[in-house]
């Protein structure tokens, strides 16, 4: 791509940007949170207190902690991890090592591999 069609390009995509904040200034949904932010951060600095105290006195109980769901029997729930295999396109969801297809995938096809097949894990 030459320069001048790189330039081209880039001015269009300015504009198109431009266009879109343009937009956002406009509404109004982001007026009041910016007004609600302005607000937030002057009451902040009248009584001396940084965003973690906020986030302290409005939550506090840390993330790490709710993020643990305790089952029945007294331990914490496992993550769902989805495996894709891209041969067959089949998809397996599991919270454990034990499940028959992805224990038949690492036969086949070997732990490392299958591990590799990992798409996201989810809570």
């Amino acid at each position: 791509m030459s320069i001048l069609a790189t330039y081209v390009q880039k001015e269009q995509q300015l504009q198109q940007l431009q266009e879109e904040l343009d937009r956002l200034k406009n509404d109004d949904r982001l007026k009041t949170e910016l007004q609600f932010k302005d607000k937030l951060e002057a009451l902040m600095r009248e009584f001396d207190k940084s965003p973690a105290d906020v986030i302290k006195l409005l939550d506090p109980q840390p993330t790490s902690a709710k993020t643990a769901t305790i089952t029945s029997t007294g331990r914490a729930k496992r993550k769902l991890k989805i495996y894709k295999n891209p041969n067959t396109g089949e998809v397996v969801k599991t919270r454990g090592g034990n499940q028959k297809t992805l224990k038949a995938w690492k036969e086949e096809y070997g732990a490392d591999t299958v591990e590799g097949w990992l798409v996201r894990t989810e809570d």
